[in-house]
């Protein structure tokens, strides 16, 4: 059975490409994106809808309440414990999303060094005291490529790379996996790729849609539900943006606005985790997507 992934930035039209490809060679969908996870993260994380997913078995959706925390540990150990469960129906599996670091959990030999909570403290306090941008400056510094991949506004993130460093005494980046520890070797890697204006373009686009089809009255629910207790999802681009706003704190085109520039940043990011894998093949939307991923599927095979 075939274990096949398709990544890149967000926008890139990655989930509707996995369901046409899953229908063409009878698979069901992994989710590796880390929002998607949650349930009640629908019009944000333009999670797909039942029509949408036209009959495909999709996976790791609306599996934790926003008030929870997923891990990178958690996730690996669901994910590859769904495909080997797919696999076992006769079905190929695809996994699909732009959460580079989950994808190479379920690929790789992913190791997760020990936590020390009297470190986690300390650098949660310094959070606290002098806040996030000084550590990150600080991940800038003794860990370029890890500072490159994670977002200055994820604190639990950049909390946790400087407490690797300081474990381990290596950069939080060395103890990523090595592509030739692959536990799937056979897997395929499909990036999808667009040029920076296009792109632009379809995430301004994109957020517009998220606003039209009722962001402020998803996020004015999950806030109900207790989302801004959350340490992950209430951080997510567009629910920060509107909690802000609820909060009155900025008004409701700024947070469109910086709904915005906070994905074109975060695709910029994702673009750079992705580029560095050279398993990866890369597919331009000039090219006929679909027809092109099946033909390499083919050629993997004879």
């Amino acid at each position: 059975m075939k274990t096949i992934v398709i990544c890149g930035a967000t926008a890139t039209g990655k989930s509707d490409l996995a369901v046409s490809l899953a229908k063409e060679i009878g698979a069901e969908i992994v989710n590796a994106d880390s929002m998607q996870l949650y349930r009640g993260m629908d019009v944000g994380t333009a999670k797909l809808s039942l029509d949408e997913r036209r009959g495909v078995a999709h996976h790791l959706l609306d599996v934790l309440d926003v008030t929870k925390d997923a891990t990178v540990a958690w996730y690996q150990y669901k994910a590859r414990a769904t495909i080997t469960e797919i696999h076992s129906r006769g079905k190929n599996a695809i996994i699909v999303g732009g959460t580079g670091l989950y994808i190479k959990a379920i690929l790789d030999d992913l190791n997760f060094p020990d936590t020390d909570p009297t470190v986690r403290e300390r650098l949660n306090a310094e959070a606290e005291e002098f806040g996030v941008a000084q550590l990150f400056e600080r991940l800038r510094i003794l860990d370029p490529a890890a500072a490159a991949a994670i977002d200055i506004q994820n604190v639990r993130r950049v909390i946790r790379a400087l407490e690797v460093i300081e474990i381990t005494g290596q950069p939080f980046s060395a103890n990523l996996p090595r592509e030739e520890s692959s536990l799937y070797p056979d897997a395929l890697q499909f990036g999808l790729v667009m040029d920076r204006e296009k792109l632009t373009e379809r995430i301004n686009q994109r957020v517009d849609l998220m606003w039209e089809r009722g962001l402020v009255a998803e996020v004015d629910s999950l806030i109900a539900a207790g989302i801004n207790r959350a340490t992950t999802a209430r951080r997510a681009l567009g629910y920060a943006q509107v909690i802000s706003m609820r909060a009155g704190e900025i008004s409701e085109e700024i947070a469109k606005e910086e709904t915005k520039r906070a994905t074109r940043q975060y695709a910029r990011r994702q673009e750079t985790w992705f580029s560095r894998d050279a398993r990866i093949n890369w597919i331009s939307p000039i090219q006929s997507r679909l027809e092109t991923i099946i033909e390499k599927i083919n050629s993997a095979t004879r």
